[in-house]
C-alpha cells in the first residue's frame, strides 16, 4: 500500500478491525512516519442500473453513499451508521443476482433503508427522488410515516436508530 504522504510502497499496518462490511486498517509509513488509514471491502458483482431515459450506468457506492448523506445533512446520523445502511443496499443488490436493475427499485430500497434510519432524511430524499411538486404530498407522506409509527410498538418515536450519542 502507498503512503499518502511521500507516495512509498512499504507501509507497515499497526492496527487492523473488523467493521460491518470492510476491514479497516491503521498503516504506517516506514519511509516518512505518516500513518494513514485504508479499508479493505470485498468486491461484489453488482449490475448495471437502468436510468429513466434507459441509458446503462455502473452501480456507482460513491454516488449512492453521496445521496444518503445529502439526505441526511445536519442530522444526529453517523457516518458510520450511512456506511452501514450503503453496505445493507449493497447487499441487497447483490443478492438480486441481477446483470441490470431499474433506478428505481434501487430507489425503492434507499427509501426503505432511510425509512428506518431517519425520518427527516427519509421524507427529504422522498421529496426529491418521489418529485414532490406541492405541499399536499409533504403532508400525505408525514401522515403515513406518522401513521405507521403510531401502529408500530417495535420502534420508540421520533429515535433514529443511528443517533450519535
Amino acid at each position: 500500500m502507498r503512503c499518502a504522504k511521500c507516495g512509498c510502497d512499504r507501509s507497515s499496518v499497526i492496527d487492523s478491525r473488523g467493521e460491518a462490511s470492510a476491514i479497516r486498517r491503521r498503516r504506517e509509513c516506514q519511509d516518512c512516519g505518516f500513518r494513514f488509514t485504508t479499508y479493505e471491502r470485498v468486491e461484489l458483482s453488482l449490475p448495471l442500473i437502468i436510468k429513466k431515459d434507459d441509458r446503462r450506468e455502473p452501480f456507482d457506492r460513491a454516488k449512492l453513499r453521496a445521496g444518503i448523506l445529502r439526505a441526511c445533512e445536519k442530522r444526529p446520523v453517523s457516518v458510520e451508521a450511512v456506511d452501514e445502511t450503503v453496505a445493507a443496499i449493497e447487499r441487497r443488490v447483490h443478492e438480486l443476482c441481477v446483470k441490470e436493475m431499474p433506478s428505481r427499485q434501487l430507489g425503492d430500497f434507499l427509501m426503505e433503508e432511510l425509512k428506518t434510519l431517519d425520518h427527516i432524511a427519509y421524507v427529504r430524499f422522498a421529496s426529491v427522488y418521489r418529485e414532490f411538486s406541492d405541499i399536499s404530498q409533504f403532508v400525505d407522506t408525514l401522515q403515513a410515516l406518522t401513521n405507521q409509527q403510531a401502529s408500530s410498538q417495535d420502534q420508540p418515536k421520533n429515535t433514529p436508530k443511528s443517533v450519535n450519542g
